[in-house]
């Protein structure tokens, strides 16, 4: 079967809407793409990690990593502190070397507040030291190596957590772009006439990878850093409430600033990726386009577009930047003020003696350790709203409406004869907009129908509508007499060759562009199409033959050439019903007459579509229909249509009649 994926790219009843071509600001260059709500954050961020269910034992494990990670460094402070104690304890007991031998601890705290030193003895009531001994040095050398211990453990866990982590995310965009593949599969022709295909190519590769990015330099981080939170919480509790309640001041602090700075931000990141997507689209036209922009020299207006698209893109770009960014300057000035209030209480609670030097030292890690966290969710809030506005993009991919399912009981195609049928037939590409209303046509079996008219009459549509691309608003459409909503898709398209006036080739050998409908057809079913459709003459020409790659959507041979290989595509799948668009346009005049020969050959015993302009092609049809307004004014033979005189022998005569030349 041939061309049959090219059928949209041939439909003129919405390309009449959203594609109006290089200038007319609605295909993919031009800023069709329906504008883009404001993002709800909430529901997409819970859609979004909804993903990760089936990653649950390997989001588990990464928790319990990410908890014995955190745990391990939590501990490290407490056990810093006890060696600054050791330290401090060993240098005032230095202090106290003159006194006699055996003199207790006790019993200095008591001699310095006879002496009227109270605040001296208040500052070394919680302290453990020995009078007359200094430090504990081998006390200190374990204590330093539980703490190295500690961190080593720590950062393997990290690394365990980070590496369990990029696994999971990998995996999770991998199903994600799965999704969105066999989801595209399942739309219908009508979403991809009004989406423009460089806004559809972006949503499924930049916003994609974006999320991807997005999950991968956020999860670990975001696990690790809640974690942190609720373990140095705990510890600061333990080591002090009242310099533990002073740093909780920074919770709520955080989260205001964090809110209001994000619900500014996150427009901005969804007007970033809407005007991305356009841009692309832009440019996919501009150059897909880019022989036509030339000719009529339309450059400077393109440049200017792509000028004011990319100005709009840097704009939502740069606000999304610096509105995010100021959360991080934000989140470490609350913390440097914090951090400096416990360092002044956390002073006056050692020389009351109600804490020791290390408990303090150990708190004022504590508080940074605090605070570091939430200053990265705070410099994190800006690549995970980047990442939601992306995710929310893909969603709506995945939640546009699919085309209806084939039926549960679908009658299974067998042996065709090819007997198509239109009865009353009514459709319209937007029901404002009525095209065909009451279409009645019998194709028999073996049969050759030409349909001709002019441009948006409608002939295409009747293709659309044999092919199950569109069904129609009311009316049936059968094949051998089963209304083709009762067949599945595919066996009714299997059934099917077409060959379209816009050529379609793939990257590939030529030998694979011509088994495309027929991947299983042996080499000598290959050479036989080739032969038929005249592929043989030029092959010959190209330097690996058959086995030449084509490049860049066939750029490599010429167009005649590539209308020929898609007749051969055609001539290979032996369909039982044959459409064809248009299909000798691209060929010169001596070629065409030999396809034409070889086209007959195609068509005995097949029931045949032939949409044609040039009416010369179709004088030996058996039956030609007129159409206009989506409507068969006229059918019969070649000549019965001419005697008539109606509006075949106008479009004849429009087409043959000589050039008229005013006399002087």
């Amino acid at each position: 079967m041939s061309e049959r994926t090219a059928a949209p790219a041939a439909s003129t009843g919405p390309a009449a809407g959203p594609r109006r071509g290089p200038m007319g600001g609605g295909g993919p260059m031009g800023m069709g793409a329906p504008a883009e709500k404001a993002s709800h954050f909430g529901p997409s961020a819970r859609r979004l990690l909804g993903r990760l269910e089936r990653e649950r034992l390997a989001v588990v494990l990464v928790a319990v990593l990410g908890a014995a990670s955190v745990a391990s460094t939590v501990i490290g402070p407490k056990l810093l502190g006890d060696a600054t104690n050791i330290v401090f304890a060993g240098f005032i007991g230095r202090q106290f070397a003159h006194l006699p031998a055996g003199t207790t601890r006790a019993e200095v705290i008591s001699g310095l507040e006879h002496q009227g030193n109270g605040q001296m003895a208040d500052l070394l009531r919680h302290m453990d030291f020995t009078p007359g001994q200094g430090i504990d040095f081998t006390s200190l050398a374990h204590l330093l190596m539980w703490v190295l211990l500690l961190y080593v453990i720590s950062a393997f866990f990290s690394w365990a957590q980070g590496w369990i982590m990029n696994g999971v995310v990998a995996r999770t965009t991998f199903a994600l772009r799965q999704d969105v593949e066999a989801k595209i599969h399942r739309l219908p022709l009508s979403y991809f006439d009004r989406m423009p295909r460089g806004e559809l190519l972006s949503r499924v590769t930049n916003d994609i990878d974006n999320v991807q990015q997005s999950l991968q330099q956020t999860m670990s981080q975001l696990l690790q850093s809640l974690l942190t939170v609720i373990g140095v919480l705990a510890f600061m509790f333990w080591t002090s409430w009242l310099l533990a309640i002073i740093a909780l001041v920074t919770v709520p602090l955080t989260i205001v600033v964090t809110q209001q700075i994000a619900k500014r931000s996150q427009k901005q990141f969804v007007a970033q990726w809407r005007h991305t997507g356009q841009l692309n689209a832009q440019i996919e036209e501009a150059f897909s386009g880019h022989a036509l922009v030339k000719v009529f020299g339309r450059h400077r207006e393109v440049e200017a577009r792509f000028a004011a698209k990319n100005d709009e893109l840097f704009d939502a770009s740069f606000g999304a930047q610096f509105v995010s960014g100021i959360i991080m300057p934000a989140m470490m000035f609350i913390g440097n003020l914090v951090y400096v209030v416990i360092a002044v209480v956390g002073g006056l609670l050692i020389t009351s003696g109600s804490l020791s030097l290390g408990s303090v030292q150990a708190f004022i890690q504590y508080s940074r350790q605090f605070t570091q966290p939430l200053t990265q969710l705070g410099s994190m809030a800006n690549l995970l709203q980047s990442g939601v506005a992306s995710a929310e993009r893909v969603f709506r991919v995945l939640g546009a409406e699919e085309q209806e399912p084939d039926d549960a009981d679908a009658e299974p195609l067998r042996t065709v004869i090819g007997r198509f049928a239109f009865e009353n037939v009514a459709f319209s590409y937007s029901p404002e907009v009525p095209l065909i209303t009451s279409l009645n046509l019998v194709a028999e079996p073996g049969q050759t129908v030409a349909i001709v008219g002019p441009t948006g009459a409608g002939k295409t549509t009747l293709v659309n509508l044999m092919m199950r691309f569109y069904d129609p608003d009311s009316g049936r459409i059968t094949l051998d007499g089963v209304d083709t909503r009762r067949l599945r898709r595919q066996e009714l398209r299997d059934a099917m060759g077409m060959v379209l006036q816009d050529t379609w080739l793939f990257a590939g050998t030529i030998r694979e562009n011509i088994a495309y409908g027929r991947p299983d057809a042996t080499e000598e079913e290959i050479l036989d199409a080739a032969r038929a459709a005249y592929v043989d003459r030029f092959v010959h020409s190209l330097p690996d033959g058959y086995d030449t790659m084509l490049e860049d959507e066939g750029a490599n041979v010429s167009a005649g050439e590539k209308q020929l290989l898609t007749i051969a595509r055609a001539f290979l799948s032996r369909p039982s019903v044959l459409i064809l668009d248009e299909a000798t346009s691209s060929v010169d005049t001596r070629t065409e007459v030999l396809v034409q020969q070889a086209m007959s050959a195609l068509r005995a015993g097949r029931t045949s579509f032939v949409i044609a302009h040039r009416l010369s092609t179709i004088r030996d049809a058996d039956l030609i229909l007129v159409m206009e307004h989506g409507d068969i004014v006229e059918q019969g033979t070649h000549a019965s249509l001419l005697e008539a005189g109606g509006a075949y022998a106008r479009l004849y005569q429009a087409q043959f009649a000589g050039a008229v030349v005013d006399e002087v």
